[in-house]
């Protein structure tokens, strides 16, 4: 079973910045299905997607987030310092590197060297 996608409520004037936020992790924009345009944008990478669901007042979790494994971490941490963001290490687990950072919109994501261990 794989996860499909998970949904993050975005005001609209933001979603530029949170696609581009999510290319930094490898994920591409992609076109929702016709009824569903106008709604939301979405992004993909390797079978998965992340929703950003149009709102007008954003739930943003203060704790609660989305985690995504990439294959190149210390690319993908220096591409997240180098468009300005601030990479909040925090502590290994299963021996992987992983940091927090927060999206354009405010969302927090954990970004992970590795997967946990089945």
């Amino acid at each position: 079973m794989t996860l499909n996608h998970v949904s993050l409520e975005t005001r609209r004037e933001d979603v530029d910045a949170e696609v581009a936020f999510w290319a930094l992790l490898g994920f591409d924009q992609v076109q929702p299905p016709p009824g569903l345009r106008g709604a939301a944008a979405w992004v993909a990478r390797d079978g998965t997607q992340i929703h950003l669901l149009y709102a007008d007042d954003p739930v943003v979790m203060p704790r609660g987030h989305p985690a995504v494994v990439v294959a190149d971490y210390e690319a993908a941490v220096g591409r997240l310092r180098d468009a300005g963001l601030e990479v909040r290490p925090t502590e290994e687990h299963w021996g992987a590197a992983r940091v927090f950072v927060q999206t354009p919109a405010g969302h927090r994501v954990e970004v992970m060297a590795a997967p946990p261990p089945p």
